[in-house]
């Protein structure tokens, strides 16, 4: 960097400059999405790095990175670099690399091991940045479906077999999933059902992580434009969950897309239709609320749940996820 030079945490102050800089790369305003990002990370910001490159008191360049997956501090936690932007006025000239490294320095400082992005496979300049910078694909597919009503499943496919963790809501239809809907009573998702969501997980994967569902929680119920987390009961006791918000500008997507990144099954439940339902009413929830699509990951050899999702009507997303170790 030059005398003239800083790299320091993104404030209030900066939002309108971080608008524009967007702006002037995507051709859409996404103040929403900003404003919201922000204000979580300043109120988190062990769970967020959000810094700015200032070149003579101007900001030029910015980008948000967010604690994604795994116990803060510990091996193997995650982070998912999902805004970063350099004023047009200044690019090519390496400050997206200063902007870069920044964020890196401080994530390792806080204990992450892996940085991740997603990005439009046809974005050749954006990929060759990320490559350049030592990114590679992650053995991870990216799925996505319309919010459309589920109605092609079986018997068989309601057994939820496949559902274990996923890791990183038209409510008018009499067919097979209203019923489903029916015999498995689906609501929303209450700080309450922390206990159990953390139990269900760990009957699934083996791994306590209290920390990383506390986080999750907290941005569905708080920090999410929409709040479509949902909990499946039985006798009145939850039985499943799925955990999904709603960006507006996440990855640079400009259009109301969800993403689901956790969904489990309580194992003695099983074969019930409690995946089912939950996956159906996530989708006529989201409907109602106009959200056109929905996207979660999913690891590339998880034949199971890769099989659960296709079922739903899942496929892959044109996107690829990139990874790189720090």
């Amino acid at each position: 960097m030059t005398h003239s030079d800083s790299i320091k945490p993104l404030s209030a102050a900066d939002l309108d400059a971080v608008i524009a800089i967007d702006m002037a790369t995507t051709g859409l305003s996404r103040r929403g999405y900003f404003e919201r990002r922000l204000s979580s990370a300043t109120r988190r910001p062990r769970d967020y790095v959000y810094v700015g490159l200032h070149q003579n008191d101007q900001l030029v360049g910015f980008a948000f990175a967010k604690l994604v997956s795994g116990e803060f501090g510990k091996d193997g936690a995650a982070a998912a670099l999902d805004a970063i932007g350099i004023d047009p006025e200044h690019s090519h000239k390496g400050h997206g690399q200063k902007v870069l490294d920044e964020v890196e320095k401080i994530l390792k400082s806080k204990g992450v091991a892996t940085l991740t992005s997603q990005i439009e496979w046809s974005n050749g300049g954006v990929l060759g940045f990320f490559s350049g910078a030592g990114f590679e694909l992650a053995p991870r597919l990216v799925l996505t479906r319309p919010t459309s009503e589920i109605s092609t499943w079986s018997d068989e496919d309601a057994q939820d077999d496949g559902i274990d963790e996923l890791d990183y809501s038209s409510p008018n239809s009499d067919d097979f999933t209203a019923l489903s809907r029916d015999r498995v009573p689906v609501r929303s998702m209450v700080e309450g059902d922390l206990r159990k969501i953390i139990t269900i997980d760990k009957a699934n994967t083996g791994v306590e992580r209290g920390d990383y569902y506390a986080r999750k929680l907290h941005e569905s119920l708080h920090e999410s434009g929409v709040r479509v987390s949902l909990v499946a009961e039985l006798e009145g006791y939850p039985v499943g969950f799925i955990m999904a918000r709603v960006d507006f500008g996440e990855f640079g997507h400009t259009s109301p897309e969800a993403v689901m990144d956790s969904i489990g099954v309580d194992p003695g439940y099983k074969g019930q239709g409690v995946g089912l339902a939950l996956m159906s009413q996530l989708m006529a929830n989201l409907a109602v609320l106009r959200v056109e699509n929905v996207r979660t990951e999913i690891n590339w050899n998880d034949v199971d749940l890769i099989a659960y999702f296709a079922a739903a009507g899942f496929v892959p997303a044109q996107r690829v996820t990139l990874v790189r170790g720090l």
